[in-house]
């Protein structure tokens, strides 16, 4: 196949430019500082404030007995019979089996799932969720209702600084899954009619314990 004068002209020109090394003309901006400037000084007030705008339900507690009193509050008013929860570590600091609801069934059958996560992000309102954590991949997406309970020191601006965050806790061997999840589930794309819940909870409730 012979090449034309022009389309050769155009390839002896990549392949020269290809051969020399090109400094990138702004070194100092690639990834180095955020392009998002803080607008809050509380990361908690950002979270909750985005959180919110994507129909998440956002609990502030000063205290782990706030905290369950808030819980109970919610229980009772959605009138939950089955919650599920797997994560050791909540289900002791909190004593989460003191309440009837608790693992009555398993997630097949439960009205909610009580799950920790790894981050908040504030300025998107997103959980960071990942398969390292004793919840598992399917339990925060099963049931209809997730319930995170979250920490302060969990709060990050950015996504960025989740994945920082991470990469230093996992010493570099990240997680098989990571996943992040702003607000309930929804798609609109049927007939561009927004649904919520189509491929997740319907509803998602974040208590945030202030350290």
């Amino acid at each position: 196949m012979k090449i034309s004068p022009a389309k050769e002209n155009i390839l002896k020109r990549v392949r020269n430019a290809l051969s020399q090394s090109v400094q990138l003309p702004f070194p100092n901006s690639e990834g180095n500082s955020s392009v998002f400037v803080k607008e809050h000084d509380g990361l908690e007030m950002k979270f909750a404030e985005e959180f919110a705008r994507l129909q998440g339900k956002f609990i502030f507690c000063t205290s782990k007995n706030e905290l369950l009193d808030n819980l109970a509050a919610l229980v009772e008013s959605k009138d939950w019979k089955d919650i599920h929860c797997q994560t050791p570590s909540l289900m002791e600091q909190f004593q989460l089996k003191q309440f009837p609801f608790m693992n009555k069934g398993d997630m097949h059958t439960a009205e909610a799932a009580i799950t920790d996560c790894e981050m908040l992000v504030a300025r998107t309102g997103t959980m960071v969720l990942s398969a390292a954590q004793a919840s598992g991949r399917a339990l925060p997406v099963y049931t209809p209702v997730h319930i995170v309970i979250a920490y302060t020191h969990q709060l990050v601006f950015d996504l960025k600084d989740a994945i920082a965050r991470l990469k230093e806790k996992y010493h570099g061997d990240l997680p098989s899954s990571i996943s992040f999840a702003s607000g309930p589930s929804r798609t609109a794309d049927i007939e561009k009619t927004l649904v919520v819940g189509i491929h997740g909870p319907r509803e998602v409730y974040v208590f945030l314990l202030d350290e």
